[in-house]
C-alpha cells in the first residue's frame, strides 16, 4: 500500500477528488459529502455563487459574468485555491468546526496511479489548506480494490478497473500492492464528446452537455449490444439556423461511435494481462475483473468486456463510491493486514 494502515488508522476524514464528483468521509460518520466537483464564480466580485449540484445545473446557461469551473481534471487538482472553496462549502460550517477541534487534524487522499509530484503535492495542499496538519496518500486502485471488498491483502489475483471520468485504470493487485498497472485517457468523458461528435456531423445538431446522459440511458437494458432500442428522439440546436430542433436517432449508429473510445480501454486489459505473471492471470480466468467508478454504469459496458475478453466481469455493488468507501474502512481499521512472521535462521 501507498502509507502503511496504522497511519491510515490516525486520520480524521478522507476526501475523494474526482473530476465529476467530490466526496467526503468522515471517521465516525460515515459519507458526509458527495457532489459533482464544479462551483460557480462571479468573475467581476470573485465570490462564489453556488457548488455542487446546483452549480452543475448552470453549466452552459450562465450569463457571462458567471463562470462555472471544475478545479479537479484528470484526478488532479488544477486549481487549489478553488478547490479548497468549494470543499469549505461543501463541508458546511458545522461540520468544518467539529474536524477543527480535532487535535493534529489528519486527512486522507486517493490519487491516481500513476500521479507525478506535482499532481501529489497539489492534493497535499488543498487538504492543507482546510486545516489538515497531515496528509496520507492512497492510490485510488487500491482504495478502490478495497472498497468493493476485494480480498486484497491475499496472494492471490485481484483484477479491478477503475471507470472515471477523464481516464480509466486497470490494475492487477496482490499481498496489498499493484502487480501491474495501466491508466487508459479514456473515461466517462470521451465516450460523451463521441456522442456529441456523432450528433454534429451525421444529424448537423449540437446537443445540451445536460442530455448526453438521457441518451446514454437510451441505450440502456441491452446498452452496447444490439438488442437495445433501434432508435431514440433528441432535441438540441441546429448548427445552420441556431434554431431548436429535434431529430430521431439510430442508436446501433451511436454504439458504433462509442466503440471508437472503448477500444483503447480493451487494449490496455490486455497490456495489463501480458505484463502480469503466469500465475496471477491463471487466478483471473476464474476470478475476472471488478469494474468500479462512475462511468461502470455505462450501459453494456460489462457485456462488451465480457466477449472481447472471455473472462468474467463484475460491477460493484456501488461502484460510483468504492474508492471513498474504500478509504473509509482503513480510517476505521476495518482492513486487517496478511501478518508474516520472519522465519528463524
Amino acid at each position: 500500500m501507498t502509507v502503511s494502515l496504522d497511519q491510515l488508522r490516525r486520520c480524521h476524514f478522507a476526501v475523494d477528488l474526482g473530476a465529476a464528483r467530490t466526496r467526503v468521509y468522515v471517521k465516525g460518520a460515515g459519507l458526509v459529502v458527495d457532489q459533482p466537483s464544479a462551483a460557480a464564480m462571479n468573475t467581476r466580485t470573485g465570490s462564489l455563487i453556488a457548488v455542487g449540484e446546483l452549480a452543475e445545473k448552470m453549466t452552459g446557461r450562465t450569463p457571462a459574468y458567471i463562470r462555472v469551473v471544475r478545479p479537479v481534471s484528470g484526478g488532479t487538482v488544477v486549481d487549489i485555491e478553488m478547490a479548497q472553496r468549494m470543499l469549505r462549502h461543501l463541508l458546511g460550517e458545522k461540520l468544518r468546526r467539529s474536524l477543527r477541534r480535532k487535535p493534529r487534524l489528519r486527512a486522507a487522499a486517493c490519487t491516481p496511479h500513476d500521479a507525478d509530484p506535482l499532481a501529489q503535492r497539489a492534493a497535499v495542499e488543498t487538504l492543507v489548506g482546510l486545516g489538515a496538519r497531515r496528509v496520507e496518500l492512497v492510490d485510488t486502485l487500491v482504495a478502490a480494490a478495497v472498497g468493493c471488498g476485494l480480498p486484497v491483502e491475499q496472494p492471490e489475483a485481484s483484477m479491478i478497473m477503475v471507470c472515471g471520468a477523464a481516464a480509466t485504470q486497470i490494475a492487477v493487485l496482490s499481498l496489498g500492492n499493484i502487480v501491474t498497472a495501466e491508466r487508459v485517457p479514456v473515461g466517462g468523458e470521451a465516450v460523451d464528446r463521441a456522442i456529441v461528435q456523432h450528433l454534429r456531423h451525421e444529424h448537423a445538431l449540437m446537443l445540451p452537455s445536460q442530455s448526453v446522459r438521457p441518451l446514454q440511458l437510451a441505450l440502456s437494458g441491452n446498452g452496447l449490444t444490439p438488442h437495445g432500442p433501434s432508435s431514440t428522439e433528441i432535441q438540441g440546436r441546429d448548427v445552420a439556423t441556431g434554431l431548436a430542433r429535434s431529430v430521431l436517432v439510430d442508436t446501433a449508429a451511436v454504439r458504433d461511435a462509442i466503440q471508437t473510445p472503448l477500444t483503447a480501454v480493451l487494449d490496455g486489459i490486455g497490456k495489463v494481462l501480458r505484463d502480469c505473471p503466469p500465475d496471477l492471470v491463471a487466478d483471473l480466468a476464474d476470478r475476472g475483473i471488478m469494474m468500479v467508478g462512475g462511468s461502470a454504469l455505462l450501459p453494456g459496458l460489462d457485456q462488451m468486456l465480457r466477449q472481447a475478453t472471455g473472462m468474467p466481469v463484475h460491477i460493484a455493488d456501488r461502484p460510483d463510491i468504492c474508492a471513498v468507501q474504500g478509504l473509509g474502512a482503513m480510517l476505521e481499521g476495518r482492513i486487517q493486514p496478511l501478518t508474516l512472521n520472519p522465519l528463524a535462521a
